[in-house]
């Protein structure tokens, strides 16, 4: 799927002069058509997994250094409208919320989420384990900190809705992250198309940069609850 500039521009919550002054400094894959810009779905999310989205300094943001900063005047972030608003908060409604322990093995761990998830996306476990794992070969999913976010490559749902299904582990699990850190938080992304995908995979990526975020998913909450921290959050953001 072809994205221009203001496709990711809105996906990413960022000003369309940010990512031009990306696409200038080469920090961000794109392609020409037309003498125009262009991005994939899949180089775009490579891209988020790899170098991590830069975020605007918040009192719950800890002050951290990515490889892409903010300049002082294109520091503004995007008022979300539409779809995208609670777009991650109606996602975790439709997914199932799993608590896991004694896992110490990603393999056998996802494959054990399918088991209990897949029956409700009305497709196989043992299909679906198979294309998240080769989503794992190609780049581990990890988004550092603690976070990892498994998906597939290609495969999107039938229909309008998107899923997020949140597992947190009791101990954590060696992911094959940038940071070496163990992963004791996972969101397994279903979407119904590549702009939802992108929307939801950012959304998670700015969680992974939240300290007081990270903090309150160790405490591996109920959904309920996750579900009403997540809404105050995207109203936030």
């Amino acid at each position: 799927m072809d994205l221009k500039i203001r496709d990711v521009s809105e996906l990413l919550n960022v000003s369309e002069t940010t990512i031009r002054r990306w696409l200038s400094e080469g920090k961000i894959p794109a392609y020409k058509l037309h003498h125009q810009y262009r991005f994939s779905r899949t180089e775009i999310e490579n891209w988020m997994l790899s170098r991590r989205l830069g975020v605007k300094e918040t009192p719950e943001t800890e002050k951290q250094v990515y490889p892409i900063k903010f300049t002082e005047e294109e520091e503004e972030v995007l008022p979300n409208k539409g779809w995208k608003q609670f777009s991650l908060f109606r996602a975790l409604h439709k997914g199932a919320t799993l608590h896991k322990k004694g896992y110490n093995d990603k393999a056998l761990l996802i494959s054990d989420v399918m088991r209990d998830v897949a029956p409700h996306l009305f497709v196989s476990p043992e299909g679906m384990t198979e294309m998240l794992l080769e989503r794992e070969a190609l780049m581990p999913t990890s988004l550092g900190k603690g976070i990892a976010v498994p998906h597939t490559r290609d495969f999107l749902l039938k229909g309008s809705l998107d899923v997020v299904c949140p597992v947190f582990l009791e101990d954590p699990i060696e992911w094959g992250a940038l940071d070496n850190e163990p992963v004791h938080t996972l969101f397994f992304l279903f979407a119904s198309d590549d702009k939802k995908h992108l929307n939801l995979l950012a959304k998670l990526a700015h969680l992974a940069n939240d300290s007081q975020m990270r903090q309150y998913f160790r405490a591996r909450p109920e959904k309920n609850h996750l579900l009403e921290v997540i809404k105050q959050w995207e109203q936030r953001a």
